[in-house]
């Protein structure tokens, strides 16, 4: 009998893990290994080797792949007694069917690497003990394959059977042609993306960069939210209708998208769109693929204003699969990061021909074998990212680019492909046919903003008084003023504010914190090495040379036709503004100066940034605003080309009653003196006021609101008492003494008024009074007792300040669980539903930890006695406690009622909140609630929304499209008409299903909808169309071929 470990060489010299794994594939009882080993690599061979020759075969690979592993094990550190931990673990893993089969495939002669992906999962998936960080199945697959290829090249039998020498030789031939391949090496690419990418780039925001050289932006990303807006961009509906034109006419605008942007209806459904995170859009980079919850959009395009976080995004999901340890990499998706306007500079140089060859040869931050990539695109193993599309400046070259992503998710369909751009200019009709959807990038939430605040204090502080200190320090900032909460919410911008708040106090003055802001940005808008760049001499222009002219651009934004709702200039004006600054400080050669800081402009956003068709305009509108303030201000107080009487009369009074004007008012209220300031308060006051009475009730008091925010930022605010206290009884008077008189009277228009003048009212009594000694009962009063006549919105109010600003005040909870238990009846014997909403709206918010609290959310999540509360309690339930189990139990309980009131908010956050599991869809589908048309739609909504596509969901749509039970409700357009959405969506979504056909020509027919019919005639007449022409090019590449 032949000893087969002498054969395969498997004796002790050979490694501690080959022997006694190679044993039992020894013994002649062992089960035919070689059918699972050979399975798929002799398929080909015409001549199969006999028994002992593909044993031999297999036994020798095995030892090889066995010594690599033992190597990898070593290099890691381990020593003998370690290793022989994993003899056991191995034998297991080589005897699995799916390892033995991928293992047999380095026969084959075009191998080149294996599937490590299989290897790692397979590997995990067996419950077998961790591998060393440092593993790297991809170094021991490619090492495996040249081995193999060695045993196949060495054997007289194998030789003939896989002419594998003779592969080998016109491989290397062909290499010779082509120079030196770039390898496909994980650890070299990984650790590139890290060296690029891993440390945030702060050095122009931050002077010194000690505490910021190794934060990695990886731990102190927050994910943002983000809306669809596959139909609408919101920025292109606010850009005014002359610069929509010029976008228009230079083909950075389509006729359709124009518009669009000029019907208010695509914007009511933008604002519809609900919000998500943008991990649940583009996947959750820290899930592996095809586990559950991963079920990202396949193709996205991600939309953002400047420092809004696109670039971040991106860089955050490369980062997340660099991170890892090796022998974890082949679980995920390789991600290829490709700056877009590198990628178009080497395509305009003849250096890379398309995507791929770019990924090969060109200048990224780590290559990667084309051929190897090309075998992982097809299996879907990466994940393209694409950054920057409007970074590409040509139109032209943009529009190539553009093309080249469209072919190449056609060429790798089933790879996710996700782009980044800004709205303004963007073309979103290009990837939108390529089956892009579109989403917006929004505003950090406060909770993400505190989240950032809490990662940046922790990774950049020790531990310690001053690090909570200084961390306290900014979250109070943000949170006692409007503005700078609302520019906190811009990524680039909230990192300014924490690297501004390490070395000093934030200016409690708006006016001085955006000092202070726009010179870090301006730090990056480098005159002098543009100089240099050009050969010209340089010159110092300083940072307040650089205000002087922004302050001269926004004045001159405000006094166009379209004043501060614009934040649009012409290049021409704004290289007019720039050069005549210059001449003014004796710059020689202004105008070939001014061109070159804006053409700067053009390739790195600052303070001002390009928005397409030769304009420009603020990177955020917040400098419009402070700029224009400080120019009217250096007018009054240094140049004294404006009187008092003008700053009040042609300033204020012209402006007070227009809120896109507000912003700019209170910044110069808070850089006047307090005398000057406190005159204009009153001035403002006495607009609103007449004869010491309130006006009629034909505005909602607007100029009393400003001037309470005025009021907010004059830092001595004793030496005006006068005026202050004036203005605290007119707020109190708002919110107390005006109400309807009757239940009816609250369907007027004008009581509708009153109701929002009182929230308003009560809210600045608790933001700009806050410290006031008799402010905290007065609002306690107010919460509990509320005023006569008043319809809960003054309580309402009352109850979300008081849980805002003194949620750590003891009688504030016990107060506000009291409002949320008891029933609230107002004098006419009315409940009084708003009362009870906001006390358990911030009950769920702010004591969530409370036992009672929970209590209390299930107890009207579970009433049917008061349809709003219900409604408002099951959303507040599912935001808080998803993962109690009692929340899913009673989510099912209600939809099982099969009652109409609120079910389908059941079915929504059920299909919503619980997609990954698997029982979902089956238990929706057999719920009897679901024979009711605004629950079936609720249902096929989420589905449509954020569900992987998948037989079940197909099955679900097809029988709502069937269903002729399904009658459109009276007056209802076909929208939220089942059977429309479910057809619709099957078109879209399924078009080349098997059933699809079969069924539009049974709606087209049968249908007892009118409506539903033309659509299923249209959409056959061209699904029929696309599939003549698609076997038309099939019959041509066939002679061609020949």
């Amino acid at each position: 009998m032949m000893d087969w470990l002498i054969v395969w060489g498997a004796v002790e010299a050979a490694g501690i893990l080959v022997k006694p794994v190679l044993e039992d594939l020894a013994k002649d009882s062992t089960k035919d290994y070689a059918k699972d080993f050979f399975k798929d690599c002799l398929k080909k061979v015409i001549r199969l080797p006999e028994k002992d020759v593909q044993k031999e075969a297999y036994g020798k690979a095995l030892k090889e792949f066995l010594e690599l592993v033992q190597q990898e094990l070593e290099n890691a550190g381990y020593q003998e007694a370690q290793v022989k931990q994993y003899i056991q673990p191995f034998k297991q893993f080589v005897g699995n069917g799916q390892v033995s089969a991928l293992l047999g495939q380095a026969f084959e002669p075009e191998c080149r690497t294996l599937d490590t992906r299989v290897l790692a999962q397979t590997w995990r998936d067996l419950n077998l003990p961790y591998l060393p960080n440092d593993f790297d199945w991809d170094l021991v697959s490619k090492l495996y394959v040249r081995k193999v290829k060695a045993i196949v090249q060495n054997s007289d039998t194998l030789r003939p059977v896989f002419t594998a020498e003779a592969q080998a030789a016109a491989a290397e031939s062909l290499q010779e042609l082509v120079g030196i391949a770039p390898a496909f090496d994980l650890r070299c690419y990984a650790e590139g993306l890290r060296e690029q990418y891993g440390n945030l780039k702060l050095e122009s925001l931050d002077t010194t960069g000690v505490y910021y050289n190794e934060l990695k932006l990886w731990k102190v990303f927050v994910p943002q939210n983000v809306r669809e807006c596959q139909e609408f961009l919101p920025q292109v509906y606010e850009i005014p209708k002359e610069h929509l034109r010029r976008l228009r006419e230079r083909g950075e605008l389509s006729e359709a998208e124009l518009a669009e942007a000029e019907l208010e209806k695509h914007r009511r459904v933008y604002v519809e769109q609900p919000i998500r995170s943008v991990l649940e859009v583009v996947g959750d980079p820290t899930i592996p693929v095809g586990a559950n919850g991963r079920s990202p959009v396949p193709h996205v395009v991600v939309l953002g204003d400047p420092g809004s976080g696109k670039s971040s995004l991106l860089q955050y999901l490369a980062l997340i699969w660099a991170e890892r340890p090796l022998s974890e990499l082949p679980l995920y998706p390789i991600p290829l990061l490709i700056e877009l306007r590198t990628y178009a500079r080497d395509k305009r140089e003849k250096k890379c021909s398309d995507i791929l060859s770019f990924i090969h040869s060109g200048n990224i931050v780590g290559r990667l074998n084309q051929q190897h990539l090309h075998e992982k695109l097809k299996a879907g193993h990466a994940i393209a990212l694409f950054d920057g599309v409007d970074e590409v400046f040509d139109p032209a070259l943009r529009d190539e680019v553009v093309m080249d992503i469209h072919r190449f998710t056609n060429e790798y369909p089933e790879v996710q492909a996700i782009a980044t751009s800004r709205s303004v200019g963007y073309k979103a009709h290009q990837l939108r046919s390529a089956g892009f959807r579109h989403f917006m990038l929004q505003d950090l939430e406060p909770e993400q903003i505190e989240d950032f605040i809490q990662r940046w204090h922790n990774l950049t502080f020790p531990a310690g008084l001053d690090k909570t200190r200084k961390q306290e320090r900014l979250h109070k900032a943000i949170q006692e003023s409007n503005a700078i909460r609302e520019l906190a919410g811009n990524p680039l911008l909230l990192t300014m504010m924490a690297i501004l708040n390490r070395n000093q106090e934030l200016p409690r003055n708006r006016p001085e914190l955006y000092n202070q802001a726009s010179r870090v940005l301006l730090h990056q808008w480098d005159v002098e090495r543009n100089l240099i760049e050009h050969r010209l001499d340089p010159l110092t222009i300083n940072y307040q040379d650089k205000q002087a002219m922004l302050r001269q651009v926004a004045y001159h934004m405000q006094s166009s036709e379209k004043g501060l709702a614009g934040n649009i200039i012409s290049a021409t004006d704004l290289e007019n503004i720039l050069m005549d600054y210059l001449r003014t400080i004796d710059i020689e050669q202004p105008r070939t100066i001014a061109r070159l800081m804006i053409e700067h402009l053009r390739t790195r956003n600052f303070i001002l940034c390009d928005l397409g068709a030769d304009s420009y305009g603020f990177v955020h509108r917040t400098f419009l605003e402070y700029f224009c303030a400080t120019e009217f201000v250096n007018q009054f107080e240094k140049q004294q080309s404006l009187t008092f009487e003008q700053l009040q009369e042609y300033v204020f009074g012209s402006h007070w009653h227009d809120e896109r004007w507000h912003e700019v008012l209170q910044l110069i209220i808070s850089m006047l003196g307090t005398n000057n300031a406190g005159k204009i308060i009153n001035y403002i006051i006495d607009r609103n006021i007449n004869c010491g009475d309130f006006c009629p009730w034909t505005d909602d008091f607007i100029g009393l609101f400003l001037a309470t925010k005025c009021l907010s930022g004059v830092r001595n605010r004793r030496s005006i008492d006068e005026v202050e206290n004036r203005l605290l009884k007119l707020m109190k008077d708002l919110a107390e003494h005006f109400a309807p008189n009757s239940p009816m009277d609250c369907q007027t228009e004008l009581a509708n008024l009153i109701v929002k003048v009182r929230g308003q009212a009560v809210k600045a009594v608790a933001t700009t009074w806050r410290c006031h000694h008799e402010t905290l009962a007065w609002l306690k009063s107010l919460a509990q007792f509320g005023f006569s006549g008043d319809d809960g919105t003054a309580q309402a109010a009352a109850i979300h300040e008081l849980a805002r600003e003194w949620n750590s005040d003891p009688e504030t909870y016990k107060l506000i669980q009291l409002l949320a238990s008891e029933t609230w009846v107002d004098e006419f014997g009315d409940v009084v539903g708003k009362v009870q909403v906001a006390a358990i709206q911030e009950l769920a918010r702010n004591w969530k930890n409370d036992s009672e609290t929970l209590k209390i959310i299930q107890k009207f999540a579970s009433s049917k006695e008061y349809g709003y509360l219900q409604a408002m309690a099951l959303k507040e339930l599912v935001k808080g406690w998803k993962d109690d189990p009692n929340t899913l139990s009673l989510l099912k309980n209600l939809i099982q009622l099969n009652e109409i009131n609120y079910m389908w908010l059941a079915v929504q956050e059920m299909a919503r909140e619980w997609k990954d599991n698997s029982e979902t869809l089956s238990f929706l589908r057999s719920c009897t609630a679901l024979t009711l048309s605004p629950t079936k739609d609720a249902l096929m909504q989420e589905l449509l929304r954020s569900w992987q596509k998948s037989n079940d969901v197909y099955n679900f749509l097809y029988e709502c499209a069937s269903d002729n039970s399904f009658t459109r409700p009276l007056g209802f357009g076909s929208k939220r008409f089942p059977r429309f959405t479910a057809l619709k969506a099957i078109v879209e979504e399924y078009s080349t299903h098997s059933k699809t056909l079969e069924l539009l020509r049974d709606r087209a027919t049968n249908d007892p909808d009118e409506q539903v019919r033309e659509f299923a005639k249209q959409q056959l007449s061209e699904l029929e169309a696309l599939k003549v022409d698609s076997s038309k090019q099939q019959r041509v590449d066939e002679r061609s071929s020949l």
